[in-house]
């Protein structure tokens, strides 16, 4: 089967295709036929390094597939090397979807979608009324983000976003208005997975009780220290968030899930889809995400 893999870390042009034997599921495992991977930020920490080890190399990343099991069902999977045409997955990491809904908005409920409610639920602890600001508000994780902080009551949604087209993605995705810093307002919560000088500016602009809550570093940027003393002078906190563990925790999965495709299927929420690369393309969807040339959804088909 056709596969992407890297053999040493780095970035973009590391990945390559190349043919392996298809895996054999174990107990409590079903082989799965690809439809679609999804691509995620992640994914470039894991070819560059930051994720993983050199002990897990040679590595096929991809961690979220649509796909086919041996009996028909078509599947929405929480995977560990799915950048191929088969893969394997805990049944209890399986959930059915229906035939008539797109790959990628489905894909897009899976690791972006559920990192978002819970960087709003579980992190932020979102209260009805206080104002949000969304950094990367037109990408994957940003856009369901603006869309669910107005679903879950927030007073006032501002988005930040690079380029006039990706202000204006988020705009009609609901957010108030679009802001650069420093902030004419204070905030009560902001959502940051850009890191750097972003980070920083965005700790200065929280309000009394304010939460920045930290999930990536997009930047590259290198090592933020918080001061305890300026937390004080703030009266804010910083909260670090990592979807791996959360997804550990009892209910961390399956019901913000059916909450999420409810919203989809009521047409309260509206995955944004980016782009569709052929699987053997994976070094260019890479290269187009961290150079931010992308919005939303970014799948990978075999």
């Amino acid at each position: 089967m056709l596969a992407i893999q890297f053999d040493h870390f780095g970035g973009p042009e590391v990945l390559r295709p190349v043919e392996l034997a298809s895996p054999v599921p174990g107990p409590g495992e079903l082989l799965l036929t690809v439809e679609a991977a999804g691509v995620n930020f992640a994914d470039t920490h894991q070819t560059d390094g930051s994720y993983l080890g050199a002990d897990a190399l040679p590595h096929v990343p991809g961690s979220e597939v649509v796909g086919r099991t041996p009996d028909g069902r078509r599947v929405l999977a929480r995977v560990s090397h799915g950048y191929a045409e088969q893969v394997t997955a805990k049944e209890s990491a399986v959930l059915e979807i229906p035939e008539d809904l797109e790959a990628a908005h489905a894909l897009a409920l899976m690791v972006q979608g559920l990192t978002a409610w819970h960087l709003l639920r579980s992190a932020a602890r979102l209260r009805r009324g206080e104002s949000v600001v969304v950094h990367s508000a037109a990408g994957g994780v940003g856009s369901l983000a603006v869309q669910l902080a107005r679903e879950f009551g927030a007073g006032r949604v501002l988005a930040q976003a690079t380029g006039p087209a990706k202000e204006r993605l988020a705009l009609e995705l609901g957010a108030d208005a679009v802001i650069t810093y420093p902030l004419a307002e204070k905030a009560d919560v902001v959502l940051d997975a850009v890191g750097g000088e972003l980070f920083d500016q965005a700790l200065d602009s929280l309000a009394s009780f304010g939460r920045l809550v930290t999930y990536g570093n997009s930047a590259r940027a290198g090592f933020t220290a918080v001061d305890p003393a300026r937390l004080g002078r703030l009266n804010a906190s910083v909260v670090g968030f990592w979807l791996r563990p959360t997804l550990a925790a009892p209910d961390a999965v399956s019901g913000p899930l059916k909450e999420l495709f409810a919203l989809v299927a009521e047409g309260r929420l509206a995955p944004v889809t980016g782009g569709s690369y052929p699987l053997a393309d994976a070094r260019q969807a890479h290269e187009d995400l961290l150079a931010r040339r992308t919005t939303g959804k970014l799948i990978l088909t075999p």
